[in-house]
C-alpha cells in the first residue's frame, strides 16, 4: 500500500483516536495538577448598642467569582493531589512505618487509607476473577464442544446468557438471591443455623459475592473466544496424539491449550482491562460500606454537592497507569512472540 493511501485510510481511525482517547487523557492530567481556588472570606464587623460589636466571616461572592473567571484551572498544585492522605498519602504512610514495629499493624492502618482500600480491592478482584474466568470459559468450551451436535446449539444459547443480561441487572439479581429471603440467602441461613446469619454483613463474604459474579458476568466472553478457537483445531495433531496413546488430559494439556495460548492472552487483555475497572457489581450490591474500586472512588469523587473534579482526575490518572502496568507483561510476551514468529 502506497504512503498516501495509508494515510487516507487510516485517517478516520487517527482522528477518533485523537479525540476520543488522546486529547481526554490530556485534559485528565491537566486538570488533576490543579486545584480549585478556596473561597475569598471577607470579615464584617458588626455593632448593635445591646450586643456590642462582632465580627462575621462571610464569602466575599464578587472576589470569588472574579478569581475563578480569571483562573479558570483553578490554582496550580503540581503532584501535591497525588501525594495527599486522600491517594497515595505520603507522609501519613512516613508516619505509620515509624510507629508500627510490626507489618501487621502497618497494613492495618493502611487499609484504612481510602485510596489503598479501594487499590487493595481491586487488584484482589482483578487476579482472582481473571484466572477463573479464563478456566471456566476454557472448561465450558471443552464440554460444550464435545456434545452432540444437536445439543451444541441449546448449551451454546444457556452459556451466553450471563453476557446478554446487562451488568448492573444481573448483580441486582444475585444480589436479590443472596439476600437472607433469597435462594441462596436462606439456604445460607440454614446451613449456619443462624435465622441472623446475613451474608451482606460481612466483608470477606461481600468480595466472594461480587467475585463470583465477576466469574459469572465474564466467562461467557472467554466461552466464545475459546470455542471459536477450538473450531480451528487442526483434527490429525489430535488423531496423531490418540494414537500415540495419550489420555483426555494430555490433549489438552499438549495440544489443545498450546493452539489457544494466543486467544488465551486475548482473552486475558480485555479481562485485566475490564476487572481492574470494575464498577457495576459493586453499585448493583450496594457493597459500598464493605468494598470499594478505583473506579467507585472516582464515582464518589465526582459525585455529592462538592465535586472533586481534580480529586477524580487524579484516581483516573493513576488508574490509567495502573492498567498500563498490568497489561505490560501480556503486551511484552505478545510482541516477542510476534518477533520469533516473523
Amino acid at each position: 500500500m502506497r504512503h498516501k493511501t495509508f494515510l487516507w485510510f487510516f485517517l478516520p481511525t487517527g482522528l477518533a483516536m485523537l479525540l476520543f482517547i488522546a486529547m481526554p487523557i490530556v485534559s485528565v492530567v491537566t486538570q488533576s495538577i490543579f486545584a480549585p481556588h478556596p473561597a475569598v472570606l471577607l470579615e464584617v464587623e458588626n455593632c448593635t448598642p445591646l450586643i456590642g460589636c462582632t465580627t462575621e466571616t462571610t464569602i466575599d461572592q464578587e472576589a470569588t467569582a472574579a478569581l475563578r473567571a480569571e483562573q479558570p484551572l483553578g490554582r496550580f498544585v503540581g503532584l501535591g493531589i497525588y501525594f495527599d492522605r486522600g491517594h497515595l498519602a505520603i507522609q501519613e504512610i512516613g508516619q505509620m512505618w515509624s510507629a508500627n514495629e510490626a507489618w501487621g499493624g502497618f497494613f492495618s492502618e493502611l487499609s484504612n487509607l481510602p485510596f489503598y482500600r479501594a487499590m487493595a480491592f481491586t487488584l484482589t478482584f482483578t487476579f482472582i476473577v481473571t484466572p477463573l474466568t479464563i478456566l471456566l470459559g476454557l472448561v465450558i468450551a471443552l464440554a460444550v464442544n464435545s456434545l452432540h451436535r444437536h445439543l451444541k446449539g441449546l448449551m451454546i444459547f444457556f452459556s451466553l446468557l450471563p453476557m446478554i443480561v446487562t451488568p448492573l441487572i444481573g448483580s441486582l439479581i444475585l444480589f436479590w438471591m443472596i439476600d437472607s429471603r433469597g435462594v441462596i440467602g436462606n439456604a445460607l441461613v440454614h446451613m449456619a443455623g443462624d435465622p441472623n446469619f446475613s451474608l451482606k454483613a460481612s466483608t470477606g463474604l461481600m468480595w466472594v459475592a461480587l467475585m463470583v459474579y465477576g466469574v459469572w458476568s465474564s466467562a461467557p466472553f472467554a466461552f466464545v473466544v475459546f470455542y471459536a478457537g477450538l473450531q480451528t483445531l487442526p483434527q490429525d495433531q489430535i488423531e496423531a496424539a490418540q494414537i500415540d496413546g495419550a489420555t483426555r488430559w494430555q490433549q489438552v494439556k499438549f495440544v489443545v491449550v498450546p493452539h489457544l495460548m494466543p486467544l488465551v492472552t486475548f482473552v486475558a487483555l480485555i479481562q485485566l482491562m475490564d476487572n481492574f475497572k470494575v464498577f457495576e457489581p459493586i453499585i448493583g450490591f450496594s457493597a459500598g460500606a464493605h468494598a470499594q474500586s478505583l473506579s467507585t472512588f472516582i464515582f464518589n469523587d465526582l459525585g455529592g454537592e462538592t465535586r472533586q473534579l481534580s480529586s477524580a482526575a487524579a484516581t483516573s490518572v493513576m488508574t490509567i497507569i495502573g492498567v498500563a502496568i498490568l497489561l505490560s507483561p501480556v503486551l511484552v510476551r505478545t510482541w516477542r512472540d510476534f518477533k520469533g514468529a516473523r
